[in-house]
């Protein structure tokens, strides 16, 4: 073998190392973003399960007396979504005491079901429905029965409880979110993941998993 032939060998030999090179980078790359069961987001900002941010189990104060249970609303299911979201609904309607109202306003004003109807927060400044979602009326009807059956619950609590209910009915978009907080520190809260506090954090960012219940 020649000079000639030896050089052009071993220049064909490092263009298929560093083409194996690059390939295994864009596999590496391609994994860390993809995520086929729906059960993990990850990417180049990090990974979140979806146990760490999807509540289980019967709500301690009014699970047993509205006959719910956080596991009632998932994908695997949707007709009994849909009923738990009915059962939710169910106080939606009913009026305020003007302590109460005063209340109701501050903590509609805190939450949104943007992913669904786009609207900035779950209610109007005067208390009206600022969205007619089905997610929206299960909200806003569950912050209506804490407010009129256990005042004692704080503000903070109910708006933590509503946010719960908003991660099970958009659990892929939250997924997504909670790995953008916790790249950047910030506490996996239900106040932090599904209030305005950070709303738009995630976007940018590819989603996994759709929407849970009738919107």
């Amino acid at each position: 073998m020649d000079n000639q032939e030896q050089k052009k060998g071993n220049t064909e030999f490092y263009i298929q190392i560093t083409a194996i090179v690059i390939l295994g980078i864009l596999l590496i790359y391609g994994l860390g973003k993809t995520s086929p069961t729906g059960n993990v987001i990850a990417n180049e900002i990090g990974t979140v399960s979806a146990s760490e941010i999807i509540p289980s189990g019967i709500p301690e104060v009014y699970g047993k007396e509205l006959g719910v249970s956080y596991d009632d609303v998932s994908a695997s299911n949707p007709r009994l979504a849909d009923t738990t979201i009915q059962k939710l609904t169910a106080y939606e309607d009913k009026e305020l005491t003007s302590e109460q109202m005063d209340r109701y306003i501050k903590i509609g004003n805190s939450i949104a079901c943007e992913y669904c109807c786009g609207a900035n927060s779950l209610i109007f400044s005067n208390g009206e429905r600022a969205c007619g979602c089905a997610h929206s009326y299960a909200m806003r009807g569950l912050a209506k029965y804490l407010l009129i059956k256990h005042p004692e619950i704080s503000d903070a609590q109910i708006l933590e409880e509503l946010g719960k209910w908003k991660v099970l009915f958009f659990p892929g978009v939250h997924q997504q979110k909670a790995a953008v907080l916790k790249s950047q520190g910030i506490e996996l809260s239900y106040i932090n993941l599904a209030s305005n506090k950070y709303r738009g954090i995630e976007q940018g960012q590819a989603s996994d998993g759709g929407m849970v219940g009738g919107c």
